[in-house]
């Protein structure tokens, strides 16, 4: 995902390559999910002509400003990228430009031509990115919602250090949080947190006024240092996690010796509007540690991981419950508590007010696959199917039931009607 190196340096390419040129043709996708509140041609037309005097950023966002409004601003998303032909924008490992690239991309949701030849074209092949045509871009969301800028406006240590006494979340949360710091991501954020030797899940509050002069430290440091590489990776230092954050084996981190060491992950869960997203975090699990409550909560989760990986619950391939903070504590997730809590007091209850129920269809099934209950009711699943199939299985065993038990089964009439046929209606 581009995050703020990314994005500056599209801005700067823009700088240097495009300000004062008149823009001669437009091309806007017909792409109502990218393209937000007006139709193509709109578009076109209020671009036409105008000459672009200027390129803004905040946090992840990007803005033109033209000789009259409105103007195009680009949130990025996940894949969205800034090409200008025959120039390197970025070199970043998801948005390079490649010079046998078909041009203009066949993602091109926005492309202009200049009046010098100098060609523009902002793609995104996800589809999560959105171009708007804005009177004024930072008085609207999103821009207007965003915290200070990451490098343009960063926070004192002071403030800093205040702010994070007050947060009671996990601190990788709070730095992906763009109304508090706009431009950090997943990639700076593991990094920082790295470099500062801090665990990703640590409450905010619980941070020494050391800790986070440390962090607040390593935040301008990989910011300044992306951006001033134009986001090219291939130039980042060779001990940043950067270049190991996906690869799950042992490492050697340039001077920094980890080879004893993995690389623990696990999926940060945060809510975007209408959205759950999941966030991979990398970490280093020997050398950033939790510390305080939240270690001891998270000592006593690998047993309930493990007995819930038996009930079938294997979807986080990516994810290293070894350090046993694959599921991350919910002090950052109060939703995900809410949710997860009644339905592990849900099912002793169900269990309890029907053991004629399940004996019955323990006894009478012995071809059905419902080999879930030997994980002693881990599995996510409703106490709803629980009471649906004895049921059904009562179906199976007509005959084995006794008179009394037909009675508390509405469809054991066909199979009793067989041998008394006034004892149906009397079941009634």
């Amino acid at each position: 995902m581009p995050e703020l190196p990314e994005v500056e340096a599209a801005r700067r390419a823009i700088e240097e390559n495009c300000l004062g040129k008149k823009i001669k043709r437009a091309i806007i996708a017909n792409d109502s999910k990218v393209i937000e509140g007006v139709s193509s041609l709109d578009f076109e037309s209020a671009l036409l002509g105008k000459t672009i005097v200027s390129a803004h950023r905040k946090g992840k966002n990007l803005w033109l400003h033209l000789d009259s409004p409105p103007f195009p601003s680009f949130q990025f998303g996940m894949a969205g990228a800034i090409y200008i032909k025959g120039v390197a924008v970025t070199k970043y490992k998801r948005s390079a430009v490649k010079d046998n690239d078909e041009w203009p991309s066949k993602y091109s949701k926005f492309f202009v031509e200049l009046d010098d030849g100098l060609e523009l074209s902002f793609t995104d092949k996800r589809r999560f990115a959105r171009v708007r045509l804005l009177k004024d871009p930072t008085s609207v969301p999103p821009i207007s919602e965003l915290g200070p800028d990451a490098l343009f406006e960063p926070m004192t240590i002071n403030e800093f250090t205040d702010s994070l006494s007050k947060k009671k979340i996990g601190i990788k949360a709070l730095l992906l949080d763009q109304s508090y710091i706009s431009g950090i991501g997943n990639w700076i954020a593991d990094e920082v947190l790295y470099q500062a030797r801090i665990h990703p899940l640590q409450i905010c509050s619980s941070l020494s006024k050391e800790n986070c002069a440390t962090l607040h430290n390593c935040i301008k440091e990989v910011i300044q240092y992306a951006v001033e590489v134009d986001a090219d990776c291939n130039r980042f230092p060779c001990d940043w996690l950067f270049h190991f954050r996906l690869l799950k084996k042992q490492l050697k981190l340039g001077q920094i010796v980890v080879s004893s060491l993995v690389i623990g992950y696990f999926i940060l869960a945060k809510r975007s509007l209408a959205r759950l997203l999941l966030t991979t975090s990398a970490y280093v699990p020997d050398l950033q540690k939790l510390s305080g409550t939240v270690a001891t909560k998270a000592a006593g989760k690998p047993r309930k991981q493990a007995s819930k990986k038996k009930g079938g619950d294997e979807a986080e391939d990516n994810v290293d419950d070894e350090d046993g903070v694959g599921d991350e504590p919910t002090n950052e997730e109060e939703e995900s508590t809410k949710i997860t809590k009644p339905k592990k007091g849900g099912n002793p209850r169900g269990r309890g007010k029907k053991p004629p129920m399940k004996r019955k269809a323990k006894e009478s099934d012995d071809d059905d696959d419902d080999d879930d209950d030997d994980s002693g009711g881990n599995n996510d699943v409703s106490s709803e199917e629980d009471d649906e199939d004895p049921t059904e299985k009562g179906r199976k065993v007509k005959t084995n039931t006794s008179n009394k038990q037909a009675k508390t089964v509405k469809t054991s009439k066909r199979a009793v009607s067989s041998q008394d046929g006034k004892k149906p209606k009397r079941a009634k």
